[in-house]
C-alpha cells in the first residue's frame, strides 16, 4: 500500500508538473495579494467610520455638558442650588462618558494608523510583485518560444519528429520501389523472367530482326538502282534478289533451329 500511495503521488506530481503554467500561478498569487489588499482597506475604513461616529457621540455629549454647566449657573443664579446641584451632577455623569468615548477614539485612532501603515506597506509589495511578475512571465515567454525554435530546428520536438519519421519512411518506399524495378528490369533482359505482354525481345531475337530489316532495305535499294540504270541491269539485280532470297530461306531456317 506504501508503494502504490507512492507510485500514485509520484504521477500525479509528474502529471501537475506537466499542466502547471507558472504565468497562470504568478497571475493567481497577484490575484490572491490584490484580495488581501482589499481586506486591509475596507478595515482601514471600517476603523475610520467607527472613529468618526465616536467624535459625533463626543461632540455631542461634550455640548450636553456645556448645557448643563450653563443651566446650573443659571439656577445658581435664582438661588435654586437644589437645581444647581443636579445640573452639575448631571454634567459629572456626561464628562464620564466623555473621558471613555475619548479613550476609546484614541485606540480607534492608534488601530487606523496601524492598519493604514500596513495597507501602505501591502501595497508597496503587491506594487514590486506586479512588476516582478511580469518580469517573470515575459522572460517566460521568451524562453519558451527559444525552446520551441531550437526542437523546430533541431528536430526533436514532437511535431518536427513526427515530419521526420513521414519523410524517412517516403525515402525507404521510394528507394525499395527504385530497386525493385531495377532488379525487374535486368531480370527482363536476361530473360529470366517471361514478358507476357510479348513485347519484350531477347538479345539474339532483336540482333536477327535487325539483319532482316538491313536485307530488305538492301533489296529495295538495288530494285532503285535497276529502275534508274535500265532494262540491262534489271536482270543482275533480279539474280541479286534471288541470292538475297536464298540468304532469306536461309536464315529462317537458321531461326526454325
Amino acid at each position: 500500500m506504501k508503494r502504490m500511495g507512492m507510485i500514485f503521488r509520484a504521477k500525479a506530481n509528474k502529471a501537475l508538473d506537466r499542466a502547471e503554467d507558472p504565468r497562470e500561478t504568478l497571475d493567481y498569487s497577484y490575484q490572491k495579494q490584490l484580495e488581501l489588499l482589499q481586506k486591509v482597506r475596507r478595515g482601514v475604513a471600517d476603523v475610520a467610520t467607527s472613529r468618526k461616529r465616536l467624535e459625533l457621540q463626543l461632540n455631542q455629549l461634550q455640548g450636553q455638558s456645556s448645557k448643563l454647566e450653563d443651566q446650573g449657573r443659571k439656577a445658581l443664579a435664582l438661588g435654586r442650588e437644589d437645581l444647581a446641584r443636579e445640573a452639575l451632577s448631571r454634567r459629572a455623569a456626561l464628562q464620564q462618558q466623555v473621558t471613555d468615548l475619548e479613550t476609546q477614539h484614541q485606540t480607534l485612532q492608534g488601530e487606523e494608523e496601524k492598519l493604514t501603515l500596513a495597507a501602505q506597506r501591502l501595497q508597496a509589495k503587491v506594487d514590486a510583485f506586479r512588476t516582478r511578475k511580469e518580469t517573470i512571465k515575459a522572460t517566460y515567454t521568451a524562453a519558451q518560444a527559444q525552446t520551441r525554435i531550437g526542437e523546430a530546428f533541431s528536430g526533436i520536438s514532437e511535431e518536427m519528429g513526427d515530419v521526420g519519421m513521414a519523410i524517412q519512411r517516403a525515402e525507404d518506399k521510394t528507394a525499395q520501389l527504385q530497386a525493385r524495378a531495377g532488379a525487374i528490369d535486368e531480370l527482363l533482359a536476361s530473360g529470366a523472367l517471361d514478358d507476357q505482354s510479348g513485347m519484350a525481345k531477347d538479345d539474339i531475337a532483336a540482333e536477327l530482326d535487325r539483319i532482316s530489316g538491313g536485307t530488305d532495305v538492301e533489296l529495295e535499294l538495288q530494285r532503285m538502282k535497276a529502275e534508274l540504270a535500265g532494262g540491262g541491269s534489271q536482270q543482275a539485280i533480279e539474280g541479286g534478289g534471288q541470292d538475297q532470297s536464298q540468304q532469306s530461306q536461309n536464315q529462317q531456317k537458321f531461326d526454325k533451329q
